[in-house]
């Protein structure tokens, strides 16, 4: 159980975090003591908070998760701009619901066509498994669609409002392979060019598969 605030965020375990993707993990938070840390890390960009039934997890992402998102969101970002799409980046910000106990800041997020509160397309990039189902943040969250990147690969899933109780295993997101808000986007293209370490080569061969 916390017992303060100044437990919560001074604990020893932040101080001597050595792995980089290290998570900090904490249950029994309520929200009060999650607005608390969120307001404590502000001006720190560094740190990811997601939060789910008093469930606080603090992640400190390492230098290969953040050359591969912002990879993934050049070339999310070339596709939109190339093809015209009307578009939102909303980079990393806190999206939360105090009434649905859940919060998150994903590694990049789009609203696609007219700007809203809650983004459409949330992008995970999964170095470490963590403690809190994002799925299930996600969907009360009510975030359309959501990618998420492991092992050199993108799996997609989309929220099934309609139907939920035919995806209880994913929270109500169907698996799918390809983007229902881009759907004219080649995601084996796209997971090719997301290898590419050099940033104009990637581009140059994404723009080239595009067509």
């Amino acid at each position: 159980m916390v017992s303060s605030l100044f437990e919560l965020i001074d604990d020893p375990q932040l101080a001597s975090l050595d792995d980089p993707e290290e998570r900090f993990t904490r249950s029994e938070v309520n929200w009060q003591q999650y607005e608390a840390v969120l307001a404590k890390l502000e001006n720190n960009s560094h740190y990811r908070v997601t939060y789910l039934d008093g469930v606080l997890e603090i992640v400190s992402p390492s230098l290969r998760h953040e050359k591969l998102k912002k990879r993934l969101a050049t070339l999310v970002e070339f596709y939109l701009l190339k093809k015209r799409i009307k578009h939102t980046p909303m980079g990393s910000p806190t999206v939360k619901k105090r009434l649905k106990r859940a919060g998150a800041e994903p590694d990049e997020c789009y609203c696609i066509g007219e700007e809203k509160s809650i983004p459409d397309l949330a992008i995970e990039v999964v170095i470490t498994s963590g403690s809190i189902d994002k799925l299930e943040t996600y969907r009360r969250l009510e975030v359309t669609e959501v990618w998420m990147w492991k092992v050199n690969r993108l799996t997609l899933y989309h929220l099934r409002e309609e139907t939920p109780s035919k995806f209880l295993q994913t929270h109500g997101y169907e698996q799918i392979t390809l983007s229902e808000l881009l759907p004219d986007l080649n995601i084996p293209l796209l997971e090719q060019c997301v290898m590419i370490s050099d940033q104009i080569q990637a581009i140059d061969e994404f723009e080239e598969g595009m067509g």
